[in-house]
């Protein structure tokens, strides 16, 4: 799910940071461009470190900014279908559960919560089994596999679906 991977860029670094050291100013100029965003072939980026400047940097007449590639790690969110999670639920809709992975929340489909036929109660704000009686509410754990995962531009338009169905997931005792 979180994994650890390894980047080059090519940074530009404007003149107004010139008396900075060059790996704080690039570091800085890529956690702006990069953190909370998605990346389709990584995944959501969360955080970078460990930057490294592997160029001697190059200066282009009339910008006056340096432009210098810079090897750097990154902590990068990447679930993968059929992977187990354990979430909190953080919502309960007529349609399902949202569940909270880090710094996204998958959807279990009303129809994916177990082999029962849930429902919603709208003044408890619950879903509850009609023969196992059953409830799901916000703040509770459950363990659930990945069914889908859809990558999109930015992280509220990517989607997670999930699925409690299959023996041994669900609601955590």
């Amino acid at each position: 799910m979180y994994y650890s991977s390894k980047f080059l860029e090519k940074v530009r670094i404007p003149p107004s940071m010139f008396g900075k050291r060059i790996t704080e100013s690039a570091l800085k100029i890529l956690r702006e461009q990069y953190e909370r965003t998605v990346q389709r072939d990584y995944g959501i980026i969360i955080s970078l470190y460990n930057p490294k400047i592997v160029s001697s940097g190059k200066i282009i007449p009339g910008d006056g900014s340096a432009y210098v590639d810079v090897e750097f790690e990154a902590i990068v969110f990447s679930p993968k279908v059929n992977e187990v999670v354990v979430g909190e639920v953080s919502e309960i809709v007529e349609f399902g559960a949202f569940v909270r992975l880090g710094p996204i929340d998958g959807l279990v489909h009303v129809s994916q919560v177990a082999d029962d036929y849930f429902t919603y109660d709208k003044k408890k704000g619950v879903l509850t089994g009609r023969k196992s009686k059953s409830i799901i509410k916000k703040k509770d754990n459950v363990r659930a596999k990945i069914a889908t995962v859809s990558f999109k531009d930015n992280i509220p338009n990517s989607k997670i679906a999930l699925t409690m169905r299959p023996t041994g997931l669900g609601k955590a005792k």
